[in-house]
């Protein structure tokens, strides 16, 4: 690929978004997200869509300024339908402070929608997946779950209000934990979401060149989550995730399938997983809890290795 300087973050390292420098006090932050839909309610859908898609901006310290609609849909849809996946978008939207400016649809037999964010950021000052360092703490902001629970509201064997619960944290902005991030000087970031807890983690790791360590014990998990996967609600996407790990995993023999399907969990909208220095960690644990944080749990740290997520019991 052509190299231009005024990239300061491209797709080298996974990272949540792309930066483009356009002057030495703005970069442009460049996403974008859309997937089919987890949830019944068409409202929820698309609240849920732009609050992932917006969620890659906060992953590296961004403010969104605009937003394009993407989205899929068949024929046999009703125009009331789309009408309230647009409307939950544009309210999300609205919430995070930014317009949509449009955006393109296209016929298809499976609905999707999700959108396309730019947002600024000052050169120089982004958080990125890359600058983990040894002797950090993992700081997760959003329990998991949503994966499982999604599953299984889709073959109706859910507790009502678990979904809600669910519903309730991918609706959720990261915007104050972004925040408070960046209040602390964090010094590196990722959103969990489709890859999930280990799956994001390893990129960050591999990144920066370090290894990261977990512990099960201290994952904040969305009620109902335990057992869903004892039911067999675990989506196909938690599979590929741990059959894409390879190497870049080491588990702890005293887990069991159950743990290893939670770490991998594919999650939608999820947490900011934050690495910072131990010392300002209490710092922003407390501003999470302030800003009302549906989590603020240390889950790991970062260690010297090549690379690798080490997952223990």
């Amino acid at each position: 690929m052509p190299v231009d300087p005024n990239v300061l973050v491209g797709f080298e390292t996974g990272d949540d978004a792309a930066i483009y420098r356009v002057t030495d006090e703005i970069a442009l932050v460049l996403t974008l997200d859309f997937f089919p839909p987890i949830v019944d309610d068409p409202f929820d859908y698309g609240a849920i869509a732009v609050a992932n898609a917006v969620s890659d901006v906060y992953a590296v310290g961004g403010r969104p300024i605009a937003g394009l609609n993407i989205a899929a849909f068949p024929e046999t849809l009703s125009h009331e339908v789309i009408a309230r996946i647009f409307e939950g978008g544009a309210t999300k939207a609205a919430e995070a402070g930014f317009p949509v400016l449009g955006g393109h649809t296209v016929l298809d037999d499976e609905p999707k929608y999700g959108m396309a964010v730019t947002g600024f950021v000052h050169p120089g000052k982004q958080v990125t997946n890359a600058a983990a360092r040894v002797g950090d703490k993992l700081v997760l902001t959003k329990p998991l779950g949503t994966g499982i629970i999604a599953t299984a509201g889709k073959a109706q064997v859910v507790n009502p209000e678990d979904l809600a619960t669910a519903i309730k944290s991918m609706s959720a902005l990261n915007r104050d934990a972004a925040d408070a991030m960046v209040a602390v000087g964090a010094h590196a970031a990722t959103d969990v979401t489709g890859f999930g807890l280990v799956g994001h983690l390893m990129g960050m790791a591999k990144a920066s060149g370090v290894n990261a360590r977990l512990w099960r014990d201290s994952l904040p998990v969305l009620p109902g989550t335990l057992e869903m996967i004892d039911a067999g609600m675990v989506p196909g996407g938690t599979h590929r995730n741990l059959s894409s790990l390879g190497e870049g995993i080491a588990w702890d023999e005293k887990l069991t399938d159950a743990d290893r399907f939670l770490f991998a969990d594919p999650q939608t909208s999820g947490g900011m997983l934050i690495s910072v220095a131990e010392e300002s960690v209490d710092e922003l644990i407390s501003r999470l809890r302030d800003v009302g944080s549906l989590a603020y749990v240390v889950i790991g740290e970062i260690v010297p290795g090549p690379g690798v997520v080490e997952a223990l019991a």
